[in-house]
């Protein structure tokens, strides 16, 4: 089974304009989903304290209403995530953690069974409940570095594509740590280290994610967005989650949930430098912002 965008994002683009550009695809547990246009993951934190919608989804009823609405405006992976990350947040427990999101992804699975579910956790044990429970993809925000026990799980699948980000700390204390001699040059090298791990457990349906706002100054932010094109050179599908981050609001003078159109202005150039996915708060938005950047790329303006 093909996933792919929704007809109104690729509505003006023909199969043949778009198959001009490099491919990519992944096994999501047997269904495949193609990366020849990019795609959108809809954030679904069911968490009381995340920075822009703490407190919003907690209620599996909310949480299927939220997801409805992101699948209808052109969604195609939902991101459930249960331990919020933003810095400085609350450390919660490995069990309170699963039982906010076990029954929401079990919840989707049987209302949305269309819709690719991606679990949000640095924990093998969360993330392996949650693969149980019905998720198709791994989001891990620490690359394995909270949790040894990750890479090997996931592999052990065999069919689970494994998003890796890259952050330096945890969520407690990486803010702390953003200091690097070149920014861009220390996400390279992770990267360089952490797919020759992931290749030795046999791992290949893999996603970089260079982690926007994870133990990064303003600046660090904007230096590797003017990178971002160089990841693409591992090979690898990019996702990029640059949705309402502070480097953003910082810059402009708003507030996280009034940030959506800055937001877009980003998105943009990620697709343009590469980007695969865009992890994002508004999908409406963000599937504007790819329609636009399809018509773009289909008459060889991008």
């Amino acid at each position: 089974m093909i996933v792919k965008l929704k007809p109104e994002i690729t509505e003006s683009v023909s199969e043949a304009e778009m198959s001009s550009t490099e491919f990519y695809s992944l096994n999501c547990r047997g269904r495949l989903l193609s990366l020849e246009s990019p795609v959108i993951m809809g954030i679904l934190n069911v968490t009381p304290d995340s920075f822009s919608d703490g407190g919003s989804y907690q209620e599996v009823e909310a949480a299927v209403e939220q997801a409805r609405v992101m699948l209808s405006q052109g969604a195609t992976i939902i991101d459930v995530g249960g331990y919020s990350s933003r810095p400085g947040a609350d450390h919660i427990s490995t069990a309170e953690e699963r039982n906010r999101v076990l029954p929401v992804i079990r919840a989707l699975r049987d209302q949305f069974p269309q819709a690719l579910l991606s679990i949000d956790s640095f924990r093998s044990a969360v993330a392996s409940a949650a693969l149980e429970a019905g998720a198709h993809l791994v989001n891990d925000i620490s690359g394995g570095d909270l949790d040894p026990h990750m890479m090997p799980m996931v592999a052990e699948w065999g069919d689970v594509p494994y998003i890796m980000m890259h952050m330096k700390g945890t969520p407690q204390n990486m803010q702390r740590q953003a200091r690097y001699e070149h920014v861009v040059n220390a996400v390279w090298q992770y990267f360089v280290e952490k797919t020759l791990q992931l290749r030795k457990l046999g791992l290949s349906d893999v996603v970089l994610d260079p982690g926007f706002g994870f133990g990064k100054t303003i600046r660090h932010n904007y230096q590797l967005m003017a990178s971002l094109k160089q990841f693409s050179m591992f090979g690898y599908p990019m996702l990029v989650g640059v949705s309402r981050k502070s480097f953003i609001y910082k810059v402009t003078g708003n507030e996280p949930a009034t940030a959506d159109m800055h937001s877009q202005i980003l998105h943009d150039h990620c697709l343009r430098q590469g980007a695969n996915i865009l992890r994002v708060h508004h999908v409406e938005s963000a599937a504007k912002t790819i329609r636009l950047y399809l018509r773009m790329r289909a008459d060889g303006i991008v």
